[in-house]
């Protein structure tokens, strides 16, 4: 899946003032992944640092959403999934019913982690009723001991998943290491497989080339940006071709 790092959007502090801008960076990238062969697009905002710790303003799920249902129509053939960084879930939701995308990821769905931002506390039992209202069936991809963060007091990695994925709702866990672009460990996808045999993983981080072997038989699907940006800092279609290679034969 190739995440689509969007420029800094209105209510950001490094927002530049022009979302048609936003938009075709967006889209720009979006066909060089769709091009390469893609299973899935996720839309974050990612240029939005430093990240909001609580709900996103106002002017940013807007805006969000606005560049989000631009890339649903064009490459509607794609699934999408929808993140509101740092931990807005609400908003996600709320967008991604909007624009008909398909999953949300939830960096923070169960237990309470210490990041830059301060303490996240889940939100399992509040996203719950909010798709209840909605009447929603959209999938929530949680984060396990998410990057940038640690959890507040002990815990297992292998409980937090569990307690994610048998209380607090995930469709899909996901497994990264220590930071954006930073290497999951393979041993960790073991151990949460051995605790919570009927989970879907994904790679959350860190994923290249190189790597892409460690992980066969481990993860069922694996969530890239990093290594597919060429020096210029757009998706670079090339690298994606090689990577969707490498992963078919890896299956």
């Amino acid at each position: 899946m190739g995440v689509l790092h969007l420029l800094a959007l209105p209510g950001s502090p490094e927002w530049a003032g022009d979302l048609a801008a936003v938009r075709d960076r967006a889209l720009f990238d979006a066909e060089a992944y769709a091009s390469g062969g893609v299973d899935a697009l996720i839309v974050e905002n990612f240029g939005d640092r430093p990240f909001c710790p609580g709900a996103a303003p106002p002017a940013t799920v807007a805006a969000l959403t606005v560049v989000a249902l631009a890339v649903r129509e064009r490459f509607g053939g794609l699934p999408l999934g929808i993140n509101v960084l740092r931990n807005d879930a609400h908003s996600a939701l709320a967008i991604a019913t909007a624009v008909g995308a398909d999953f949300i990821r939830v960096n923070v769905l169960v237990s309470a982690m210490v990041t830059d931002q301060g303490i996240l506390q889940g939100l399992a039992w509040n996203l719950a009723l909010d798709r209840r209202m909605l009447g929603s069936d959209i999938a929530v991809w949680s984060d396990v001991m998410v990057k940038h963060a640690a959890p507040l007091g002990a815990q297992r990695l292998e409980d937090q998943a569990a307690d994610a994925f048998e209380r607090g709702g995930a469709s899909a866990l996901i497994l990264s290491g220590a930071g954006t672009g930073k290497a999951a460990d393979p041993e960790d996808f073991r151990r949460v497989r051995r605790a919570v045999p009927g989970a879907p993983l994904v790679v959350g981080s860190g994923l290249r080339e190189q790597t892409m072997g460690d992980f066969a038989g481990l993860a069922d699907a694996a969530i890239v940006a990093t290594a597919l940006h060429g020096d210029d800092g757009r998706v670079d279609v090339a690298r994606v071709r090689r990577m969707v290679q490498m992963a078919a034969a890896s299956r």
